[in-house]
């Protein structure tokens, strides 16, 4: 174990990154490898670098149409979601916080819930219509919190985005709970929505979500320094010159770019935003360069971990995703929050 850590204080942060990336393939592959027909690691490689023509064409057609972009679409989803959860930690200055907490997960269930009450289905968008839906009314979500803090306090301070997202989360949630009330012949739908799913997602999905992911992500990626002089306080920042609450909002909204495409094609899965950036703050430290894109192979792994449980536990039929990270994350959360309470 001494030999473990020294090895691993020894390693920079750009190896650090690189492993994590090699880490977050071996994952890929074996998400793509197990389930309830198991194909080795090998011969998955092999057939998703295209090199697997004399094997068995069922086990190719499941590889590439059916477990690879399930698989990936997880990856992707929880990888934004550990960034978002990153940069809502950081500049909310708070562990506990994550994208939900000023009412994107709210908006987007109430959005998809109108969707699916009213029946619609959009020329346009067509099959994603659902995610689109729930994407839209998260980030609009996002953006009134923003713009109603921004209104009642120009500092825009922490303290008044948390209790302004709080009590939105609280409005949208009434408001989603009598919808529930009165059309309860949609329940069970809107109930498997919320707690996420990968299933029936093909590659599309997957192409869907990459124009948000890399928009919010190269948001994130040129705003390193900005999410480092925050994580040392207002004042800090405000001494090296930065305009703390137009830089408060622009990162806000990077974020609820990767958050609200990940809760629209997936559902609102938790505690995946919570887990990772804790996670990669233990292995790269504060620093956001680093940080960062570990909390999204942290979080990327955690999903396909999360959704590869959820469709071998009780095969053939699944659980939802959902389930499985709330299994995992209402401990991890508990043992945060008295962490905290104890210091």
């Amino acid at each position: 174990m001494r030999a473990l850590k020294t090895n691993e204080k020894s390693l920079s942060g750009g190896q650090k990154v690189a492993l994590g990336a090699l880490i977050s393939l071996a994952v890929i592959c074996a998400g793509a490898s197990l389930g309830s027909s198991p194909i080795s690691p090998l011969d998955t490689a092999r057939i998703i670098l295209g090199q697997g023509g004399e094997l068995n064409p069922r086990d190719i057609a499941i590889v590439r149409q059916l477990r690879l972009p399930r698989t990936l679409l997880a990856f992707l989803a929880g990888g934004a979601l550990g960034a978002a959860g990153a940069v809502f930690q950081s500049v909310l200055k708070n562990q506990l916080a994550s994208p939900y907490i000023i009412g994107l997960s709210s908006g987007a269930s109430l959005g998809a819930a109108l969707v699916i009450l009213c029946g619609l289905r959009l020329p346009l968008l067509g099959g994603f219509t659902l995610p689109g839906a729930g994407f839209g009314a998260g980030l609009l979500t996002v953006l009134f919190v923003i713009a109603l803090s921004a209104r009642l306090d120009r500092s825009m301070s922490n303290n008044t985005v948390i209790l302004l997202g709080m009590v939105i989360s609280l409005f949208v949630n009434a408001l989603l709970t009598t919808l529930m009330a009165l059309f309860r012949e949609e329940l069970k739908t809107l109930i498997l929505w919320q707690m996420g799913s990968f299933a029936l997602k093909g590659w599309p999905a997957v192409i869907l979500m990459l124009p948000f992911l890399g928009l919010g992500g190269l948001g994130l990626a040129c705003s390193c320094r900005e999410l480092d002089l925050l994580s040392f306080g207002e004042e800090e920042a405000q001494a090296a010159g930065l305009e703390i609450r137009r830089v408060r909002g622009r990162l806000f909204l990077f974020a609820s770019l990767l958050a609200g495409a990940a809760v629209a094609l997936c559902g609102a899965v938790g505690f995946v935003d919570l887990i990772a950036p804790h996670i990669s703050r233990r292995i790269a430290g504060p620093g956001h360069r680093f940080a960062l894109p570990l909390s999204f192979f942290a979080g990327g792994c955690l999903m396909v971990a999360a959704d590869l449980g959820a469709r071998t536990i009780i095969s053939p039929a699944e659980l939802p995703v959902g389930a499985v990270t709330a299994i995992i994350g209402a401990p991890f959360f508990a043992w945060i929050y008295f962490k905290r309470g104890r210091r």
